[in-house]
């Protein structure tokens, strides 16, 4: 295939045709473009940019961006591909993109060299053209295998990440979201295991109940929901966290997930509502009552530390409105939406201390077990009662101070 075949079937390109929009393929063409005009200098110019485009985003080679941008950028073979569906003339028009794509990136760095020079004979360009750099030319992708990746992985965002945040409107992808492994978490081995078996009824496809962890702060509520993206056999499984102020934005969210291959848990973390707060009505509507159906894919997990959600006052219950019952049981009625609500209280006595064992066993803490337990009782009146979160800092400022003595 000639350079100018080449450039010719690149603006052809069908099935991944969004790849175009990319500045890195635009300037590919334009290179080419610009060597079918025997327009040298724009070439050698052109040659520079994509080699700094590259560098820029952190791509050794044009076949790695191209690879990239295949499996992640949502185009319509992928996406098919995602939902199940079956197009053979997209099928073939993909592999046809594929096909150019691959050709483009194993073209030889030298060969572009050389067709730059061959436009610029001059002494003068001798040096410019000896100063271009290179690049590895392969093509790291066929079809069979992105097709196989796409059956596997779904398409676009969702198959690159498993975290988000929906702010503003708008999904922010989280790189390397906090997930703690469950073998990390210690105690409420029942409620975590409903969380974890809710979530797995939802991955093999069923209609699955929202969930409501409430209780006791530091007893592992968040914790919980994130170490499910950490559960063996839950690939498919993404976590969007929702910020209260994104609530009335919510639907909005939910129907752009309706349909996905993925499964997703929208978390929203420590919620609660003051008593002039409206936004729980919109919750209500989102859990419960409104026409919209919630897709099968989608679940809302909810943290709180109080149980009705909705904080109440004396004044609430001894005010002078007539149907003050009535408001009372609309303001604790959010929490009942929830199919599935689950009780996260201190620890009593001796799972307390259990878990301090377990810790400093971990934590590699040495002391004899009389004095670990009455200091950790010590540590637990002057910090938030009995909890896990008590347990790890009580053996953490432990560890620290054995360290420090070690040092002397």
């Amino acid at each position: 295939m000639t350079l100018d075949q080449l450039r010719l079937r690149l603006t052809g390109l069908s099935a991944y045709r969004p790849l175009l929009e990319a500045a890195e393929l635009r300037t590919c063409l334009d290179l080419l473009d610009a060597i079918g005009r025997r327009e040298g200098e724009r070439a050698a110019a052109r040659y520079a940019d994509l080699f700094c485009l590259l560098r820029q985003g952190g791509w050794p080679s044009l076949g790695a961006w191209t690879l990239d941008q295949l499996r992640y950028r949502e185009t319509p073979y992928p996406i098919l591909l995602a939902e199940r569906r079956e197009d053979e003339a997209l099928a073939r028009a993909a592999r046809s993109d594929v096909e150019v794509l691959s050709a483009l990136c194993r073209l030889s760095c030298d060969e572009l060299v050389a067709a730059v020079a061959a436009l610029l004979p001059g002494e003068e360009y001798a040096p410019l053209v000896a100063s271009l750099p290179r690049w590895e030319s392969a093509a790291p992708f066929d079809f069979d295998g992105l097709t196989a990746f796409y059956r596997a992985n779904g398409a676009g965002m969702y198959a690159r990440y498993r975290a988000f945040l929906w702010q503003d409107g708008r999904l922010a992808p989280v790189a390397d979201p906090d997930c703690p492994r469950p073998d990390e978490l210690f105690g409420y081995e029942l409620q975590r295991r409903q969380v974890i078996e809710n979530t797995r009824s939802m991955l093999e496809g069923n209609l699955v109940n929202n969930v409501l962890l409430y209780g006791n702060s530091g007893t592992g509520k968040s914790a919980t929901v994130k170490s499910l993206l950490a559960v063996p056999g839950f690939d498919d499984l993404r976590l969007i966290e929702v910020d209260k102020s994104g609530l009335a934005q919510l639907p909005q969210l939910i129907r752009s997930l309706a349909g996905k291959r993925h499964k997703f848990v929208l978390f929203i973390d420590d919620l609660a509502f003051d008593q002039d707060d409206r936004t729980y009505s919109a919750l209500k509507t989102i859990l419960e009552g409104g026409l919209e159906r919630r897709p099968a894919n989608v679940a809302i997990y909810a943290t709180s530390n109080r149980r009705h959600l909705v904080r109440q006052t004396f004044s609430d219950r001894a005010g002078d409105e007539v149907d003050a019952s009535e408001t009372i049981e609309e303001k604790t009625s959010l929490a009942d939406r929830f199919g599935l609500r689950i009780p996260y209280l201190s620890l009593d006595k001796g799972e307390y201390l259990a878990m301090v064992d377990r810790l400093a066993e971990q934590a590699g803490v040495v002391l004899d077990a009389e004095q670990l337990h009455r200091r950790a009782m010590q540590w637990e009146l002057r910090h938030h009662g009995r909890t896990p979160r008590t347990a790890r800092q009580f053996i953490a400022s432990l560890a620290s101070d054995q360290e420090r003595e070690k040092e002397r």
